[in-house]
């Protein structure tokens, strides 16, 4: 089953929260994810530098971790949300703003943007996606042991139903899981992940495959 980009928040047994990140993609494989400090970013890899230019979607910041809030999306709107919760603007009206906003990619796909959240503070995730044909932003009911997923086709509802086991212990393990295990497993053409996992008190990010 392909169903594009996929975002999640999940809990694992412990209580630690975790974005999660997995580039699906049919036409444009040959991507990376690269870290540094606070940000995670898709880029093509070496020697397609120039797939930019036939699409301008597939390099973007796709994780960034503000003010205790790791941030999770398929796109630019990575930077407006994580900017505004900055600013103090709470993580629902960010998500709803940016992806207003920015709306749905103008491809031949109309493909959706998708975004997550979670928050060291209020213990709380959030998913958002921008349609064709909607918008919708939503807390999800994180509990210890669940995860909450969003994907760009198929999938593409902040539902309760959308629901997975989460028994990971950190970053490395999370990035693994949406690649390869329960009902990502099923999800076919994976690139690759991105996490950020709580730890001490902030967040550790890590990337699947590691480069």
């Amino acid at each position: 089953m392909y169903v594009g980009r996929i975002v999640a928040v999940g809990m694992n047994p412990q209580g630690k929260l975790c974005a999660m990140y997995r580039v699906s993609s049919r036409s444009f494989p040959n991507r990376k994810a690269t870290v540094r400090e606070k940000t995670a970013s898709i880029v093509p890899k070496e020697g397609f530098e120039s797939d930019v230019y036939k699409n301008p979607y597939i390099a973007y910041n796709c994780l960034k971790i503000v003010k205790g809030v790791a941030v999770a999306t398929n796109g630019a709107h990575t930077d407006p949300i994580a900017e505004k919760i900055a600013a103090g603007t709470s993580i629902r009206d960010a998500m709803i703003l940016s992806l207003a906003t920015l709306d749905y990619e103008k491809d031949s796909y109309n493909t959706p943007r998708i975004a997550s959240a979670v928050d060291l503070r209020t213990r709380g995730g959030w998913l958002g996606i921008v349609r064709h044909d909607g918008l919708n932003v939503r807390r999800m009911p994180l509990e210890p042991s669940n995860a909450f997923y969003v994907a760009t086709y198929e999938k593409n509802d902040c539902v309760p139903e959308q629901t997975e086991t989460f028994e990971v212990a950190g970053a490395a393990a999370a990035c693994k899981y949406i690649m390869e295990f329960g009902i990502f497993g099923e999800m076919t053409n994976a690139v690759g992940s991105v996490c950020a996992f709580e730890s001490d008190g902030d967040f550790e990010i890590a990337v699947e495959p590691q480069t």
